[in-house]
């Protein structure tokens, strides 16, 4: 049994061990963290999964009104633990931007995330704020794909940001990999919200390198059920290739120019036997 929950609207999506509660979707539970029990909405009811999933957390059970009411307050002190580190650093004249600020109510302690362009001494401001907020502050200092998964938004293909939702970490991607899924290598293209190259960039990477592997080179002589040809591209996610057969073009399934002609038979058939369908 597995169920999901949100710490805020639309946000990152947490997978828990439901254990012996059945919460419906929008019911506040409890979920455990490294500062203690925290307060959820609940956007996948508890349901059965075929695989396997182990280590999971469990949820501990519905939030009450005391638990609501704590985390109420919690997101007012981040509210103003937000306004205050704006003020001051304006006051302060710091070339740093505001992300996200986490609260710990049971230790007092302030977590603020910025973005910067270059590395800031933030001695001075961090006595400034510790002093106005009446807490321990503590300032980290966070990349541009960490920036857009704690601020969310749009990708270029219209939906919400990988990062924000799903993906626990972020795997090298490289120019490289657009270039063999026949992709523009223009910035503007192949960017995501984050300015830096698109994380989905590596889904489909290891299908295009597996298929490549195996197809014939662009411009080399092929036998294709339609007659010999030239390879003139590549159609990945359909499995076909691309091929020139005298003045015109056709769409041939992969196997039957990459694989030996036994196989192809196999799979498709003879075609020069007679009565063959």
């Amino acid at each position: 049994m597995v169920m999901a929950v949100s710490f805020t609207r639309y946000g990152r999506l947490y997978y828990l061990d439901p254990g012996a509660h059945s919460p419906k979707v929008g019911d506040r539970v409890l979920v455990p963290t490294d500062g203690g029990p925290e307060v959820a909405e609940c956007v996948w009811a508890p349901q059965w999964v075929s695989e396997e999933i182990g280590g999971l957390p469990v949820c501990e059970g519905p939030a009450t009104d005391e638990n609501v009411a704590r985390d109420e307050a919690n997101r007012r002190r981040r509210a103003e633990g937000r306004g205050i580190a704006k003020r001051l650093i304006r006051k302060h004249e710091l070339p740093m931007k505001v992300i996200g600020v986490d609260y710990l109510d049971q230790e007092n302690v302030f977590k603020i995330y910025f973005s910067a362009p270059q590395r800031v001494d933030f001695r001075a401001l961090v006595r400034d704020l510790a002093r106005n907020m009446k807490a321990r502050v503590e300032l980290r200092q966070i990349g541009p794909r960490d920036e857009a998964r704690l601020q969310g938004g749009i990708g270029p293909c219209g939906r919400d940001l990988c990062c924000a939702t799903f993906l626990k970490d972020f795997e090298p991607v490289s120019v490289r990999m657009a270039k063999e899924q026949d992709l523009p290598v223009n910035p503007l293209r192949i960017a995501g919200a984050c300015g830096r190259l698109m994380c989905c960039l590596k889904y489909e990477h290891p299908l295009y390198q597996e298929f490549k592997a195996k197809a014939p080179r662009l411009g080399s002589k092929v036998e294709t059920p339609e007659g010999d040809g030239t390879v003139v591209g590549y159609n990945v996610p359909g499995d076909r290739i691309n091929v020139k057969v005298g003045s015109r073009r056709c769409s041939c399934p992969s196997a039957s120019v990459c694989s030996p002609r036994q196989q192809h038979e196999e799979r498709y058939g003879d075609d020069s036997e007679p009565g063959a369908g």
